[in-house]
C-alpha cells in the first residue's frame, strides 16, 4: 500500500491481508458464551450460502460468531445475535477501536464487548481461531482464497458473494441473516433501514437528482484524482438518497474495481453538482481549492465541495450498515446538504 489512494481504502475497509496481527480485548476468553437476543426461523438449518469462492454449509444454529468482514457485526447485532470477535476499527473508530453506532447497540441488549482484533496489516488467523468460533463471517472484506481456506479449517466461513469490498449492504444482511438462521428478521430490518433512507430522501429534497464525485484527494500529492467507483458502497450510498454518480465517474468504472484514479489534468472532466473528500486538516480544503490543477474540478471551483475531517460519520456513510444508517443520517447528510447550497 503505497499510494494514499490504497491507504485510504485499506483504512475506510480495515483491510486484511495476511496472518498475524494485535489484538485487544477478551481474545483469549474462548470460554465465556455469545449472547443472543433472538431465536433462530424454524426449519432454516442446514443452510448453505453462496459466495465468491463456492458454498458454505452451516448444520446447525451457530453459537459463537467470528467477524472478520468489516460490517458484519453490525448486520449480526441488528439481528440480535453478539459477535464472539469483531475486527479493530482504526479508522473512524473511538479508543477501544469500536463505533458509536455499534456500542449503543450493545448496550441496548446488555451485551459484553467481544473480543476486538487488530487486522490492519492481516487476518489475525490465530486469534480468531483462540475465540473457538462455529461460524466466521467475511461478507464485506477482500479476503483472499488462501485466507479463506485457513479461516474454514476453524469453522464454516462465508465470504463476500462475487468481488472484494463491493458488497451492498442489502447482500450482507440477507448472507448473515441466512447464515444465522434469522432470514425473516433480516427481511424486516432491511424494510426499516430502507425506510429511513426513504424518509431522509423525503426530508432533503436540495441533494436529490444532484451529481457527486466520492473522492480522496491527498495534499500530499495532488497530481492525480483517486474517486471511488459505482461499484463501491460509498457513491452507492448517496444513490440511494437520491443523488447520480458524476457522468465521468459512470464512464470510467469497470468491473471488481472499487476505486479508481485519473490524472489532475483531466480535473475539469469531472464535472458534478457535488464533490465529496476526506481530508486530515481543515486547511485541506483550501490547500485543494487554491491548486491550479485540482482547483478545477467545477464543483470545487463553484464552491461545491465538502471536504471532511469528520471520520467517523464518514465511515458510517461510506460502508453504511443497519445501524450506522441512522448515524449517516443525522450527521452526514446535512454536510452534503450544506455542500450541495455552496454554504
Amino acid at each position: 500500500m503505497i499510494r494514499r489512494p490504497v491507504l485510504m481504502a485499506a483504512s475506510v475497509a480495515l483491510a486484511v491481508s495476511g496472518l498475524a496481527a494485535c489484538s485487544t480485548g477478551s481474545a483469549d476468553s474462548a470460554d465465556s458464551a455469545a449472547e443472543s437476543t433472538s431465536k433462530a426461523d424454524s426449519g432454516a438449518f442446514p443452510a448453505t450460502v453462496e459466495h465468491a469462492f463456492g458454498e458454505t454449509k452451516i448444520e446447525k444454529e451457530p453459537k459463537r460468531v467470528a467477524v472478520v468482514g468489516v460490517n458484519d457485526q453490525d448486520m449480526l447485532l441488528s439481528l440480535g445475535v453478539v459477535p464472539v470477535s469483531i475486527p479493530k476499527v482504526t479508522w473512524g473508530g473511538d479508543e477501544d477501536g469500536t463505533t458509536p453506532w455499534f456500542d449503543e447497540k450493545l448496550e441496548e441488549l446488555k451485551a459484553d464487548q467481544p473480543a476486538i482484533l487488530d487486522q490492519t496489516d492481516a487476518v489475525p488467523v490465530d486469534e480468531v481461531a483462540k475465540q473457538t468460533p462455529d461460524l466466521i463471517l467475511a461478507t464485506y472484506s477482500g479476503i483472499t482464497e488462501a485466507e479463506y481456506k485457513k479461516l474454514s479449517a476453524i469453522a464454516p466461513t462465508v465470504a463476500y458473494p462475487d468481488q472484494p469490498w463491493a458488497t451492498p449492504w442489502q447482500t450482507s444482511l440477507d448472507m448473515v441473516g441466512k447464515a444465522t438462521g434469522r432470514n425473516k428478521l433480516a427481511d424486516e430490518v432491511e424494510a426499516d433501514t430502507t425506510e429511513a433512507i426513504e424518509a431522509a430522501k423525503k426530508d432533503n429534497p436540495e441533494i436529490q437528482g444532484k451529481t457527486f464525485v466520492w473522492a480522496s484527494l491527498a495534499t500530499a500529492d495532488l497530481s492525480k484524482i483517486p474517486f471511488y467507483t459505482t461499484e463501491d458502497a460509498r457513491p452507492d450510498f448517496l444513490v440511494q438518497l437520491g443523488m447520480k454518480n458524476a457522468p465521468y465517474v459512470e464512464a470510467n468504472t469497470k468491473k471488481g474495481q472499487f476505486f479508481t484514479e485519473v490524472s489532475a489534468e483531466k480535473a475539469s472532466e469531472l464535472e458534478s453538482d457535488f464533490f465529496f473528500t476526506y481530508a486530515v486538516e481543515e486547511t485541506d480544503a483550501a490547500t485543494f481549492e487554491k491548486d491550479k490543477l485540482v482547483g478545477q474540478i467545477p464543483a470545487i471551483k463553484n464552491g461545491h465541495m465538502w471536504a471532511s475531517t469528520d471520520n467517523v460519520s464518514s465511515l458510517a456513510a461510506g460502508i453504511p450498515t443497519p445501524l450506522s444508517v441512522p448515524y449517516a443520517i443525522d450527521k452526514f447528510v446535512p454536510g452534503i446538504v450544506k455542500a450541495v447550497e455552496g454554504q
